[in-house]
């Protein structure tokens, strides 16, 4: 059948024709859409935001998770060649596409609600709880979802080597995932209050009202919950690794750290606890990078610039 034909079969009604499709990648609706934009002459704009490779590394068993993660990384140059424009999320991601060959590739800055997450959101009640009733100590925050890939099993030993030093620490982990139950049990015994899911004014302040939120995950197209930590005005350590690269400027609005180096993430955390002025510069940093973020300013860029460049690469 060839698409003239395939048109008559199946019309597009008139009131429904688009000047250009945007469509979300990886996701259900990426093949439907290359079909529509070829039998329909639309431009397509893909923009990836969940990184097989990674998942793939982390969910399937060695040696078949490297044979695994070619294959992806052909689909993913296959299903990205129809697209006139591909965004990516970070500069990182963007190289990384660049060096498997995928073609028109630009990076979209993505936003954070401002005023949703906000220091004002700080309440001390919340800091009770996430503390197990212990706000008095260094509270460690992580706030995302709960899955192998995000290395959280890191914070074990991070928690440790914070308490083994006679520094009184607390983590608290919120969030759901295929590895809470594991994870649950992994932490049994140590100094960790698991939340759950959190929604509404009780997910702020769970941002707001922590000292540090640390990130291990060397797995973020981006890390939006790097940057809603960052407009709550908590400073972020971070693996330095993917979207976060990008997000956190080391020293000024944060700290990145070698992935999986306890000692390292251990001696970011503690230049934040052992000054308090520092602490409350970067504080005040962060939030002020955050607020460079908005929504609005993401928008503009995806109309002023990405759909005029997919029109043109069309």
């Amino acid at each position: 059948l060839t698409l003239k034909v395939l048109r008559v079969l199946f019309p597009f009604p008139r009131r429904e024709r688009f000047d250009l499709m945007h469509v979300s990648s990886p996701g259900m609706l990426v093949h439907s859409s290359i079909l529509a934009s070829r039998l329909y002459q639309i431009p397509l704009l893909m923009s990836y935001h969940t990184h097989m490779p990674v998942y793939v590394r982390s969910y399937i068993p060695y040696p078949l998770n490297k044979l695994m993660e070619i294959f992806v990384w052909k689909y993913i140059k296959l299903t990205h060649s129809f697209a006139d424009l591909t965004l990516v999320t970070s500069p990182q991601m963007a190289e990384e596409f660049a060096q498997h060959g995928i073609p028109r590739t630009i990076v979209w800055q993505k936003g954070v609600d401002t005023t949703k997450f906000h220091p004002d959101h700080q309440d001390a009640d919340m800091r009770l709880r996430m503390s197990g009733g212990n706000s008095e100590d260094l509270l460690l925050v992580y706030i995302g979802r709960l899955g192998k890939e995000k290395r959280l099993k890191d914070l074990r030993g991070i928690l440790e080597k914070m308490n083994s030093d006679g520094i009184s620490t607390r983590l608290c982990i919120a969030g759901h995932g295929p590895a809470e139950d594991e994870l649950q049990a992994y932490f049994q015994g140590t100094r960790t209050t698991f939340l759950g899911v959190l929604h509404g004014l009780e997910l702020v302040q769970a941002f707001a009202s922590g000292d540090i939120f640390v990130m291990p995950s060397d797995s973020e197209t981006l890390g939006f919950v790097v940057l809603e930590s960052m407009a709550s005005g908590v400073p972020v350590v971070a693996a330095r690794a993917g979207g976060p690269i990008d997000l956190i400027d080391h020293g000024r609005t944060g700290y990145l750290a070698s992935t999986g180096d306890t000692e390292n993430f251990v001696e970011a955390i503690r230049l934040l606890r052992d000054d308090t002025e520092l602490h409350h510069r970067i504080s005040l940093e962060c939030r002020k990078e955050a607020e460079l973020w908005s929504w609005e300013a993401s928008m503009e860029q995806i109309r002023q610039k990405a759909y005029p460049q997919a029109f043109r690469n069309y």
